[in-house]
């Protein structure tokens, strides 16, 4: 992701956990400026409003005639931010005092932009290094350099951290920008080389189809050890250094024999977070995990894992309660949450209900019979309830067809195996909003407790369907009986 695009989390979190006790006063700060060829009636700066939420607070101000404006806004500390205009974005340094005139074309920003004033020089640099390095493709892992090898990759990041830090080296000699700035930059060298080295394997993987997972040499993870790297106060503005310190949790519960799809992966990278990590670097990891359990995880966990960030991480109470609201809006969708139940009429003329399935594995599949998709995933339907006939799965199929006769008519003419249902009111009606669907086909496996077990299991055309139904037997009783208790 560009770095013109991202917002920073982690400056917003040093703001507000490292502030002293007497908190820290806000300080405005202007910008002014003249946009040469308008082609928008206002211009914004974005900011993120909380580290662990993904809303941002937009500051805007109108454009007048000549294309001037002037815009103010209220900030804790140093932070990164984005001028925004339009669809167009570029990045923007702020530090309490900042008064920036600003001047770029109106039909392209990132390219034309120019700053004067108090930190004109803090931005120039930050706009110089996108435009050298950041939307330079032959500095990026993506689309090319990822099908390097092991030898070719590493000289190719040696190679961009070379070049970086001759850039680097006239920021750190200016007197005119900041030690914040500073760091800053220093950051976004070192954790840009750090996080792609660290990803590269698994990136590799999922991106070259052609080629079986790289092994790499026994030293290539060897960088990690060092301590300093992990935890490095003078980061904390920068948001290369949080994908890194996220990326690096999970890379260690997977060196441990840990996987992502194994019930207690993200409860040790909480606990890996919690030991390795310190500072306020610490708190916002363990929320990130928490955030991925919450949406990938088992609802127990998550809540088990949650209260423990209430008791012993965040006794501020400054990231639980964004923590808990998002815990709450997934809960009902997350492994191990009762699935909605459902009272229908099949298309033999019984009445069928969820419950009925108690003590059997559930594929369900949502579908309708004028989606396309729907009707190209059908026969693999039938081939799937063959291969697991006798077994102790059922196939329940839910049309989302107002027109009864034509579903009726479709599942006795082409004989569709399986148990068929229909839920009256389509896409709007209650069923698919208990069910959240927002297109179809969509699927859901259920485990024989009636909870669920994916809320996006393979496709029913995906050859790897078949290895992950026969993994999903039983395993309600393993989250069950491993999995503590949340309240």
């Amino acid at each position: 992701m560009s770095s013109l695009l991202r917002f920073s989390a982690l400056s917003l979190l040093a703001a507000a956990l490292c502030a002293p006790l007497a908190g820290q006063a806000q300080s405005t700060v202007v910008l002014t400026g003249k946009i040469n060829g308008k082609t928008e009636d206002s211009v914004a700066v974005s900011v993120r409003e909380h580290p662990l939420d993904a809303k941002e607070q937009l500051t805007y101000a109108a454009v007048n005639d000549k294309g001037e404006f002037r815009l103010a806004l209220k900030v804790d500390g140093p932070t990164k931010a984005d001028l925004v205009y339009g669809d167009d974005v570029a990045g923007l340094w702020l530090e309490p005092g900042t008064q920036l005139d600003v001047r770029f074309k109106g039909e392209n920003l990132a390219q034309s932009v120019k700053f004067k004033g108090k930190g004109a020089e803090a931005n120039t640099y930050l706009a110089d290094f996108d435009e050298h390095f950041v939307e330079n493709d032959g500095f990026q892992v993506l689309p090319d350099n990822i099908s390097l090898y092991e030898a070719p990759f590493l000289h190719f990041l040696d190679y961009r951290r070379k070049e970086e830090d001759k850039f680097l080296k006239n920021v750190q000699e200016d007197q005119a920008v900041s030690a914040a700035f500073r760091s800053y930059m220093q950051a976004e060298v070192d954790y840009s080389y750090a996080n792609d080295r660290l990803t590269f394997q698994d990136l590799r993987e999922q991106v070259v189809s052609t080629e079986n997972r790289l092994k790499m040499t026994p030293t290539y993870y060897d960088f990690l050890n060092d301590a300093k790297l992990i935890n490095n106060e003078s980061a904390l503005l920068n948001d290369n250094y949080q994908e890194f310190l996220l990326n690096y949790v999970h890379y260690a519960a997977t060196a441990a024999g840990h996987k992502k799809g194994d019930p207690e992966f993200y409860q040790v990278c909480y606990n890996l977070a919690k030991d390795k990590l310190q500072g306020p670097a610490r708190s916002i990891v363990l929320g990130r995990v928490l955030q991925e359990s919450f949406r990938f995880g088992h609802v127990k966990q998550s809540a088990a894992m949650l209260d423990d960030f209430r008791n012993t991480v965040d006794k501020g109470n400054k990231l639980y309660p964004v923590l808990k609201a998002d815990f709450d809006a997934h809960k009902d969708f997350a492994i191990g949450s009762p699935a909605p139940d459902f009272k229908l009429v099949s298309a033999a003329g019984d009445t069928v209900t969820l419950q009925s399935f108690r003590g059997k594995l559930v594929y369900l599949n949502f579908w309708r019979t004028t989606s396309g998709l729907s009707l190209r995933d059908l026969p693999y339907a039938q081939e799937l309830a063959k291969k697991f006939n006798g077994q102790n799965i059922a196939f329940v199929n839910i049309a989302l067809d107002e027109n009864e006769p034509a579903w009726k008519q479709l599942v006795v003419s082409k004989k569709l195996g399986g148990t068929h249902l229909r839920a009256p009111g389509g896409q709007r009606g209650p069923l698919a909003k208990a069910y959240m669907l927002q297109e179809v086909p969509a699927y859901f496996l259920i485990a024989e407790d009636g909870t669920f077990l994916n809320t996006k299991p393979k496709r029913l055309s995906s050859r790897a369907a078949v290895d992950e139904i026969k993994e999903s037997f039983g395993k309600a009783s393993t989250y069950s009986s491993t999995l503590p208790m949340g309240k």
